[in-house]
């Protein structure tokens, strides 16, 4: 099956967060592709618990299905599926980007990128934005060595932590002027840290509406959904 981890556990692995039994998989929406999900839910005894179904339009529109698995080795571990993340890139693209990592006893599991991650993160929830920080300060202190122009420009287009921020941005003063989302960030930057915390809470704030704009329609739908099935 063409899958990659996204969420919590793909955080984890990149050492970005805590404890999760939860498990979110971005899908790839083919038939051959949903024959094998469709087998692995079965092999893990893992039944519906949300609307809405496993229907590929509906993943296909940006809803995520739901499962628990019942299999003795998975006991209890929630799995939700989906195909589209909010500002994210189609499938393909994720796939060609991915990170692949060795577990032992499972083999090699496919996961976002650290980018990809960092953008399907960007919600409405407290606990997320706290994993955006996390995971963006990890990449830039482990490799900003080692810098190529496209991680500072991602760097300081991402990065929430003030002092790298202001940090990052004397360094490179050009680059950060180029920073066309955040067209703050040079001034900011030179009136110091206060001023970068404003200009990213108000980011945030920004983007949470977006978010929250996004998935109106959708948890209408699922509504209307969860009306019409009853009880599951």
């Amino acid at each position: 099956m063409r899958f990659l981890l996204s969420g919590g556990q793909a955080c984890i692995l990149y050492g970005a967060t805590e404890f999760s039994r939860d498990a979110d998989v971005v899908v790839l929406l083919s038939d051959e592709n949903l024959g094998a999900l469709r087998q692995a839910l079965r092999e893990l005894d893992a039944e519906q618990i949300f609307v809405p179904a496993l229907d590929p339009e509906l993943l296909r529109r940006g809803h995520a299905c739901h499962f628990r698995c019942k299999h003795p080795e998975a006991v209890g571990i929630r799995l939700d599926v989906m195909s589209v993340l909010r500002g994210c890139d189609p499938f393909p693209a994720l796939w060609e980007r991915r990170t692949t990592v060795e577990i032992p006893g499972l083999g090699e599991v496919p996961l976002l990128s650290p980018r990809d991650l960092v953008q399907s993160k960007k919600t409405q929830r407290d606990k997320d934005w706290g994993h955006v920080r996390r995971l963006v300060d990890g990449d830039y202190l482990t490799r900003r060595h080692a810098a190529r122009d496209e991680d500072l420009a991602w760097w300081l287009a991402e990065l929430r932590t003030p002092s790298y921020l202001m940090e990052l941005a004397a360094a490179h003063a050009d680059a950060a002027a180029r920073i066309e989302c955040r067209p703050w960030l040079s001034e900011a930057a030179r009136e110091g840290e206060d001023s970068l915390e404003r200009e990213l809470f108000a980011e945030e704030r920004r983007i949470r509406a977006e978010d929250r704009a996004y998935w109106q329609p959708l948890r209408q739908e699922l509504e209307r959904m969860r009306h019409k099935a009853g009880p599951l």
